[in-house]
């Protein structure tokens, strides 16, 4: 059983480990040139996982987050032409968030950045420890309890 200050240090090092990951993260989309809000970022991640466009009220479910919050983000990504509205086919009334080309482009920029970032952060360890490391954070992002 671990001791309060050892889980308190864990806690910290894990919390310094996650700022500095996005801290390396924008440094990366900075010098690509990439100009996005982690919101924005998590929405278009989102959108992406959709086989369909989704629609807005599904966006704010996905999020935990108020219809206007998901408006303001996807007005953001659409006035950098990253998303657009589109009726739903099925009843124009809806409307659909899809991804444009220069979405997909920024989520292929993201993704490199945040491997390069991993990259930065994980230089100093070896292929062991690497495999070590990437054991336990399975351990613990699959741990549903």
């Amino acid at each position: 059983m671990n001791s309060p200050d050892a889980d308190g240090l864990l806690a910290e090092q894990l919390l310094r480990l996650t700022r500095r990951l996005h801290r390396s993260q924008q440094r990366q989309l900075a010098s690509a040139g990439v100009a996005i809000t982690p919101a924005q970022s998590r929405l278009l991640r989102i959108v992406a996982h959709y086989d369909r466009p989704p629609r807005m009220a599904d966006l704010a479910a996905r999020l935990e987050v108020v219809p206007r919050a998901v408006t303001s983000l996807v007005d953001g990504l659409e006035a950098s032409h990253r998303v657009r509205r589109v009726p739903d086919p099925d009843n124009r009334r809806v409307i659909r968030i899809e991804l444009t080309d220069t979405g997909r482009d920024t989520l292929r920029r993201l993704r490199d950045a945040r491997r390069a970032a991993a990259e930065d952060i994980l230089a100093p360890l070896t292929a062991e420890q690497r495999e070590v490391l990437g054991g336990l954070l399975s351990a613990l992002v699959d741990d549903v309890s």
